[in-house]
């Protein structure tokens, strides 16, 4: 297993090295088999340094969850242009590396298998589907009315959750068997398809 050397670092730093540290072991071990003691390793520090920054395993696991969850909504916060290419790229960016990738896979089946068993992990998926799905709707709401198609939220919504459950099973696709596709398809198939349910093409 690959061993980070040690260094010191700000508690902020360091904090962020040991979730990125249990997201590296949960994608390779899954969610029991990532140990305290495999995360320490990982991260090059003691178990006893992990236990200063968490109080314990699950808590450890909480904000990886979380921190992958924000990961995604904050790369379609932060994309730019107008209403047309801002949308475009939100589902560009969501069927490429390194949101579309094996990694990303693991995490996502490791973590969603106990998302109906864990109060805690259900919570944080629900507040990262609702922000991820918020962003979305925001993004339809100004290409429809650059288009000169106002919508009300309810329509947008609407489509917001078709056009995410699009692109999830196409994600699904792509990080299990990228393989099979041609370079760019699984964006392009998600384009077409984006612009078939609106009715409207996302290019000029």
């Amino acid at each position: 297993m690959r061993r980070r050397s040690f260094h010191r670092a700000p508690e902020g730093e360091r904090r962020q090295e040991l979730i990125e540290a249990t997201l590296d072991c949960i994608s390779e071990f899954g969610l029991k088999g990532a140990t305290v003691r495999q995360i320490a390793v990982r991260a090059g520090v003691t178990a006893g340094l992990v236990r200063h920054y968490f109080d314990s395993k699950d808590q450890m696991v909480a904000e990886a969850y979380r921190a992958v969850i924000a990961s995604l909504t904050e790369k379609a916060k932060n994309v730019e242009g107008d209403p047309a290419t801002r949308l475009k790229d939100f589902i560009a960016i969501n069927l490429s590396e390194p949101v579309a990738d094996s990694r990303s896979v693991s995490l996502w089946a490791a973590f969603i298998s106990q998302v109906r068993v864990d109060p805690v992990l259900a919570e944080i998926h629900r507040e990262g589907y609702l922000a991820f799905r918020n962003a979305l709707q925001a993004l339809l709401s100004d290409f429809l009315a650059a288009k000169g198609r106002p919508a009300s939220d309810e329509f947008c919504r609407r489509y917001a959750i078709a056009i995410n459950g699009l692109v999830d099973g196409l994600w699904i696709e792509g990080c299990l068997a990228g393989d099979l596709f041609r370079e760019g398809e699984l964006i392009s198939i998600a384009m077409a398809s984006v612009e078939s349910l609106l009715g409207l093409p996302l290019e000029e």
